[in-house]
């Protein structure tokens, strides 16, 4: 995330002021007060470093010195009395200060509330023409990160949000709850890929949500908008020098499955292919996405054909997530119930009759996962094949 530019000591060092001399810090003694406060720079923003000393007044020598933090905040104890307060930079001049105030009152049992704000007029009237230009540069260069950063607080903030309503909709059995979040989570993502035009990441997620909203109202408007944004997510990243396999695949992931539910099944394999090859580490998931999806389309769709071409291409996809992970048993569970749409009767013991490889998956499926979500389904159609498990 980009930081506003700090001021800093070559801008600082052309108003510099005598410096008293500088000896080691002093051990504090009783009755002792306390000082704190915060260094601002000219830009107005906090100076991260430097030394702030106190010096008795009028003396040449510093009696307490204390480190700025990278917030520009610096606290010590002190003993009472009168003092002179000045700030060094770190490369100020040994015979130098930045900024200094004189009449620094020390009491008993008190922290004194002390801030060099350099910002004020009265420091900004000692610099040169060209200094004070080079401030308003500054101010203005910090006035469009600080911008920028709110920004980008915002798009993170509807980041968790968008993640948030796709759990809420992927888990909610309600078509209007998951409406109602895929609208607001397309909200979000219109809002902040106008903001942010050129992040990838969005657009995935615009994408995704345009997608959601597409299955859940069989809207055909909606997944062209959506395989426009993934699309525009997908370029993004192919001209990135350092492209993320992370969205890649998630932007992949959500093409196939705008393919897959609207019955093109090749383009479906090549996007889920894809998403699978930017990010191999989570290939088993998008095959198996990839083989439920055909699965609720061969039991959704009327047409005898598109039943078996969907039957056919869950069993396939299954069989992919299967090389990718040979142990991920819901894999062999969908690869064999797209295998058992080619079942035949045999006419003469009227009898099931598995296609190649079905039983074989059934019964790996139960080898690995025997208390499985769909242990029981699977041992009722091994019974009724002749294969009682």
């Amino acid at each position: 995330m980009k930081r506003s530019i700090s001021l800093w000591l070559g801008l600082l060092a052309l108003a510099l002021l005598p410096a008293l001399t500088q000896t080691p810090t002093s051990t504090p003694s009783a009755p002792m007060g306390k000082i704190h406060g915060r260094v601002i720079g000219p830009d107005g923003l906090p100076t991260p470093a430097g030394t702030v000393s106190l010096s008795t007044n009028g003396g040449a020598t510093a009696k307490y010195t204390y480190q700025v933090d990278a917030d520009g905040n610096y606290s010590g104890a002190a003993s009472p009395g009168k003092y002179t307060l000045v700030f060094r930079a770190p490369n100020t001049p040994a015979d130098k200060v930045v900024d200094q105030f004189n009449d620094i009152k020390i009491a008993v049992s008190q922290d004194l509330a002390q801030d060099d704000d350099m910002s004020r007029k009265e420091y900004l009237d000692k610099l040169s023409p060209e200094a004070k230009e080079k401030i308003e540069e500054i101010k203005k260069a910090n006035a469009v990160t600080m911008e920028q950063n709110t920004v980008i607080k915002n798009i993170n903030a509807d980041i968790k949000a968008v993640v948030q309503d796709f759990s809420d909709a992927v888990n909610s059995k309600d078509p209007a709850v998951k409406i109602a979040k895929y609208q607001d989570a397309e909200t979000m993502m219109l809002r902040d890929t106008a903001a942010k035009p050129d992040a990838p990441s969005l657009w995935a997620q615009l994408g995704q949500a345009q997608a959601g909203l597409g299955a859940v109202q069989n809207d055909p408007k909606k997944y062209d908008e959506a395989i426009v944004s993934l699309k525009k997510s997908l370029e993004m990243e192919a001209a990135a020098k350092k492209p993320s396999g992370i969205i890649e695949a998630a932007a992949d992931s959500a093409l196939g499955e705008i393919y897959a539910r609207t019955g093109k099944i090749p383009d479906a394999n090549a996007a889920f292919d894809a998403a699978a090859k930017a990010n191999p580490t989570l290939a088993p998931i998008y095959l198996k996405n990839e083989a439920v999806i055909f699965s609720q389309m061969a039991s959704s769709v009327p047409q005898a054909s598109a039943q078996a071409a969907n039957s056919e291409a869950q069993a396939a996809a299954a069989d992919e997530a299967i090389k990718a992970d040979p142990k991920f048993a819901v894999a062999y569970y969908l690869k064999a119930l797209g295998l058992l749409a080619k079942a035949t009767v045999d006419p003469k013991t009227n009898k099931y009759v598995a296609p190649p490889g079905c039983i074989e998956a059934y019964q790996k499926y139960l080898e690995l996962a025997p208390q499985g979500a769909y242990a029981n389904d699977v041992r009722a159609t091994l019974d009724t094949l002749g294969r009682r498990p």
